[in-house]
């Protein structure tokens, strides 16, 4: 019989609740009025719950019922994102290890813990998502336990769609493109989100190389010289390869089929697949990805795939200057996601600085300088901050002072936002994908701790950790396998289509938005009107509940840094 994890998470809980109540009939189902990290809290670090029921004090409990904290809660403040008032519970003076509920009169928390080290397996989940999410490979149940399958989509026979036809590759050119990663809940892969993706679990296997080489994921490359979630990595990295025209150097926008296909496994998909136009954002993006590749896979010794990185990167380059503002059309038969994107100026400011990097060509420099943009919270429209990462983790730091200024003043003003918020997080603009942002925002954060050594930094990503895993509005920790209350139903095809009832573990659902009221039927789906509660566990709500691999990405470094500063 197959247990689905959540559901071993929430006996346990029950157990645990039976336990702490001194006589039977107290035992309660966990209140989703107290907002609390479901995994819990490292010894050393503030600990804050939120509380939707109002009360002048709180209690923390032992599985046996023994009060082992007191503390008072704070005034209740209203979140106009919410459309609540919530009061904050603070027990960060209480360090000792073990298992607890908060408890606020009759009502309790859902269990967590207290640790000098909490984040192991979390980190480790959510870089192997990467693994289940491999295109045209079997998953072997060594590997992917219960959530094996057969490979599909081997991409071999890809078709070079009208849009992207020219001299070289006429109306019928056949090409292969096999390998990487699915994008999100459908089976399309697409440059630009590949870009974003790789690059941040690539500057995660350099910022944070010393916790990524302890890591072991058990994937079939595990065990070589090289860290996992390089190996991981390299999966996607060189499939974009692939999509490099080699006769010129552009780059096709996505390998796609048609029209979505349904919710089954990718093994029981024949629908042609067709590589769509050449962009100028997806050869950038492109070019970005494959210059900083160059130079982490340098420092593994890996000079072959580094030099023909470098190479693609510089003709990629070459094309752009070509072609500088070739948009993505979405084609009349094509009805997959456009990932469409009429400013190109941060995705140039990106690649320059990458190029630059590689090459100091003062052709680029000039790129740079000309194509400066300020710091905000990167998306794969949104890239010119990756760029500024790259300068201030660089050799080039001292060279671009006043672009680190920029970057501080905005880590300072994300952490005047989360001193402002009710719910002591950052976002205040709940857009498609807002777990990402969250997510995102603590990486950015955690950058500023990197080059300043300033703790207020560090504190802040820990409270977007927080919230991710279920101090937020909707009372769910967004990680599925994770917390006594995480997704169980994502829209994701894989998951749906397996047979297996637990969700792939380790996918970062999109969260709350009020972008798309209709993804649902509304006579049987309710979402909230309220941006930050805007969310359902549901299948077709593609809007709130679906996965995608640049969504993971910064969850993937978030957790990881925060885990290897806490070993």
């Amino acid at each position: 019989m197959k247990v689905q994890m959540t559901i071993k998470v929430f006996l346990t809980s029950c157990l645990f609740l039976l336990m702490a109540c001194s006589r039977e009939e107290d035992v309660q189902t966990p209140s989703d009025d107290i907002l609390i990290n479901q995994i819990g809290y490292v010894s050393s670090s503030s600990k804050y719950a939120l509380l939707r029921i109002k009360s002048d004090n709180f209690q923390i409990k032992t599985s046996e019922g023994k009060v082992v904290f007191e503390g008072e809660t704070g005034p209740p403040e209203y979140w106009e994102l919410s459309g609540d008032s919530v009061q904050l519970a603070d027990f960060s003076d209480f360090t000792t290890p073990g298992t607890y509920v908060l408890c606020v009169g009759d009502s309790v928390s859902y269990p967590f813990k207290i640790a000098d080290r909490l984040y192991g397996e979390l980190a480790d989940a959510v870089l192997k998502s990467y693994y289940y999410a491999r295109c045209g490979v079997d998953l072997e149940e060594r590997y992917a336990g219960k959530w094996h399958r057969k490979a599909g989509h081997p991409d071999t026979s890809v078709v070079v769609h009208v849009s992207a036809v020219d001299a070289y590759r006429p109306k019928g050119t056949i090409i292969a493109s096999s390998g990487g990663w699915y994008d999100a809940g459908d089976f399309g892969k697409y440059v630009v989100n590949s870009g974003i993706s790789t690059y941040t679990l690539l500057l995660s296997s350099r910022l944070n190389k010393e916790y990524h080489q302890a890591q072991n994921l058990n994937i079939p490359e595990s065990n070589n010289e090289l860290p996992d979630i390089l190996d991981e990595t390299l999966v996607n990295l060189k499939w974009m390869l692939t999509m490099q025209d080699p006769n010129d150097g552009g780059v096709y926008h996505k390998l796609t089929t048609k029209n979505f296909v349904g919710f089954v496994m990718p093994s029981e998909t024949s629908d042609q697949r067709y590589v769509v136009q050449k962009t100028t954002a997806a050869t950038l993006d492109f070019a970005a990805t494959m210059a900083y590749a160059s130079r982490v896979l340098s420092t593994y010794s890996l000079n072959e795939l580094a030099n023909e990185t470098a190479a693609s990167a510089e003709k990629a380059w070459q094309w752009a200057l070509r072609h500088p503002d070739m948009v993505y059309e979405q084609p009349g038969d094509i009805s997959t996601g456009a990932y469409g994107d009429n400013n190109l100026e941060d995705e140039w400011f990106w690649a320059a600085v990458e190029m630059y990097l590689l090459t100091e060509n003062d052709q680029c420099l000039q790129k740079v300088q000309n194509a400066i943009q300020q710091p905000g919270t990167p998306t794969w429209r949104r890239v010119n901050t990756l760029g500024v990462i790259s300068l201030l983790t660089s050799e080039k730091r001292r060279d671009f002072s006043n672009i680190e200024q920029d970057f501080l003043s905005y880590a300072d003003l994300l952490l005047t936002k989360e001193e402002e918020s009710p719910y002591i997080v950052s976002i205040d603009h709940f857009a498609w994908g807002s777990n990402s942002d969250v997510a995102n925002e603590g990486m950015l954060k955690l950058i500023a701790f990197r080059l300043t050594g300033d703790e207020k930094y560090l504190a802040s990503a820990r409270n977007d950790l927080d919230y991710i895993l279920g101090r937020n509005a909707t009372g769910y920790s967004f990680v599925t396998g994770f917390g006594s209350k995480s997704p169980m139903h994502p829209h994701q095809r894989i998951s749906s289509a397996d047979g297996v009832e637990a969700p792939m573990p380790g996918y970062l659902v999109g969260g709350p938005n009020t972008n798309v009221f209709t993804d649902c039927d509304p006579d049987k789906v309710q979402r909230s009107r309220f941006p930050a509660s805007s969310y359902v566990d549901e299948e077709c709500s593609y809007s709130t509940n679906e996965t995608a691999i640049n969504w993971n990405a910064p969850l993937v470094f978030l957790v990881s840094a925060l885990d290897g500063i806490d070993r």
